[in-house]
């Protein structure tokens, strides 16, 4: 099979398809005027829509993801950068097991991670309180920011390095005139991933999760345990669309390209 011949295309097409047909789904059930989740409608409404704004509880959980997903991803970014520069560009003992212990939570399923979280933070008495939950979202997402960075300090040469401190270059100014502007796709990448897995983190968070800490993927997977209408569907296609809008907005303010593997447009 060539890599643009017709099977290539052909296997692509259905790939993609595969991929959105259930978002299409869940969009197309959104706009439907029925009390239940059903299909086909031969009718539209906003009804559903609507119905959001007359949804505290949502709106709530939509405000806290949003706030939890800004603050965790900033914080893993902070660990990462230190973290990332340590294991690529220095060689010393246990350094494989460092980097092994970094990217551990990607291996770790997160039922256990939440159980592990719920004994842990029940112990010290901060169960349910914002600070748990954030520490618990940014160990989570740590890794992902790790990688993209790391992948950028790869990529980039380290003569470079070198050359400007043969220059007579000090460490901070290497830092701010080189080195950072070489691993800022990948910062930058990293952090857009991190925001994107702490707002979706659902598996975990509903372990430690209060009613007064709950993100909206929990708040979401509690309501369709009591209810069966459109509702979650209008939220599903509400940051459907507002993932796709950002996505298109970071790309031609940076490109995602250089975001994901580091390279210009």
């Amino acid at each position: 099979m060539t890599r643009n011949g017709p099977l290539s295309l052909i296997f692509h097409a259905v790939f993609v398809l595969f991929m959105l047909a259930p978002l299409l789904v869940i969009v197309w059930m959104a706009f439907t005027p029925e009390s239940l989740l059903v299909l086909p409608t031969t009718r539209f409404s906003l009804r559903w829509f609507a119905a959001i704004l007359n949804s505290r509880q949502f709106l709530d959980a939509f405000g806290f993801s949003i706030l939890l997903g800004l603050l965790a991803a900033t914080c893993a970014m902070l660990l990462a950068v230190p973290a990332a520069l340590a294991v690529a560009r220095h060689r010393f003992p246990g350094r494989d097991g460092v980097i092994a212990l970094f990217l551990s939570p990607l291996i770790i399923p997160h039922v256990v991670l939440g159980v592990a979280f719920l004994r842990f933070f029940t112990g010290i008495g901060v169960q349910g309180s914002f600070a748990a939950v954030l520490a618990s979202h940014v160990l989570v997402i740590f890794p992902y920011g790790l990688r993209l960075v790391l992948a950028a300090l790869v990529s980039a040469d380290p003569a470079l390095e070198r050359a400007a401190l043969s220059l007579g270059a000090s460490r901070w100014t290497l830092f701010r005139r080189l080195t950072l502007p070489l691993m800022l796709p990948g910062v930058a990448g990293g952090w857009v991933v991190s925001f994107i897995q702490s707002f979706d983190e659902v598996t975990m968070t509903a372990f430690i999760a209060t009613p007064s800490s709950m993100t909206l993927p929990v708040r979401m997977y509690h309501y369709i345990e009591e209810s069966i209408d459109p509702l979650v569907a209008s939220v599903s296609t509400v940051v459907i669309l507002g993932t796709f809008v950002l996505m298109l907005v970071i790309d031609r303010i940076y490109g995602l390209d250089r975001m994901l593997v580091g390279k210009g447009r």
